[in-house]
């Protein structure tokens, strides 16, 4: 049987290796930290309920799946994450409900992640035009209002942050330990453990990172880390949120690593 909602792959880079994959999975949400394997993912659209692995990827915001059929479809990782829930078809039922009025026809033969984006667009739309203040009121107070009551309104602008370019291979770097936590594990019962970092450096090319996080590995344990403790190692550097945290960079497999006191 061959699905119709298919979005097939130009081309993609197929993963070499099991641990290639998992690791992947890792970074876009898809595995825990702990995990040694992979696993059965699910694909929920268009009355289906179908079973699918992760073969390869486009780029770093596109998962190609494979179905029993051996059809390819490429899709969002957040999407595939979101249909791992089991209350997920219900949630995008209510979604789509309520953006009827607003949203643009979907037919049967379109993505359902344009569906599900179409219904987020939707609501978010409709509650920036419910935060909105209502100009022709205030048109009228301002009037009413003594000019001396008025006080001089002030441009706050503020200036972005550039975005790292972060390299892609692993490389040098060294960092100090700011404290240790823990954050919710979706497909476990128990929370993962991680290492917040400062300070952390890469030395070639010398890139200035700031905060960093990574998991609370058997590797890291074996080290006793202690806060303040300075590091250095090699490893890779992604840009993955830290859940409930504002850290914006997560180390993964640092290696070769050098433990020092501070002064």
């Amino acid at each position: 049987m061959q699905h119709t909602f298919i979005i097939e792959p130009i081309t993609y880079m197929p993963f070499e290796s099991e641990a290639e994959q998992i690791e992947k999975c890792k970074e876009w949400g898809l595995l825990s930290e702990k995990a040694v394997k992979t696993k059965t993912f699910f694909y929920k659209g268009h009355g289906n309920h179908l079973t699918c692995s992760i073969i390869g990827f486009v780029d770093k915001m596109t998962a190609v799946i494979s179905f029993e059929n051996e059809q390819k479809h490429c899709i969002h990782p957040s999407y595939l994450k979101e249909m791992q829930a089991a209350n997920y078809g219900q949630r995008t039922a209510v979604a789509t409900e309520e953006s009827e009025s607003t949203a643009p026809e979907i037919t049967e033969t379109g993505s359902n992640d344009a569906a599900y984006e179409t219904a987020m667009s939707a609501e978010q739309d409709s509650s920036l035009k419910a935060a909105l203040p209502n100009k022709e009121t205030d048109e009228e107070t301002t009037e009413q209002k003594p000019a001396a009551m008025n006080p001089p309104k002030e441009k706050a602008k503020k200036e972005k942050q550039p975005k790292l370019q972060l390299p892609e291979e692993k490389v040098k770097m060294a960092a100090t330990v700011k404290e240790f936590t823990t954050v919710p594990n979706n497909f476990s019962d128990t929370e993962d453990e991680v290492v917040i970092y400062e300070a952390v450096a890469i030395e070639d090319p010398e890139i200035t990172v700031g905060d960093a996080w990574s998991s609370h590995s058997a590797t890291l344990k074996k080290l006793e880390l202690e806060i303040g403790d300075i590091l250095h190692f090699e490893g890779k550097i992604v840009a993955k949120k830290l859940t409930k945290h504002p850290i914006p960079y997560k180390i993964n497999n640092p290696a070769k690593i050098q433990k020092e006191k501070p002064e």
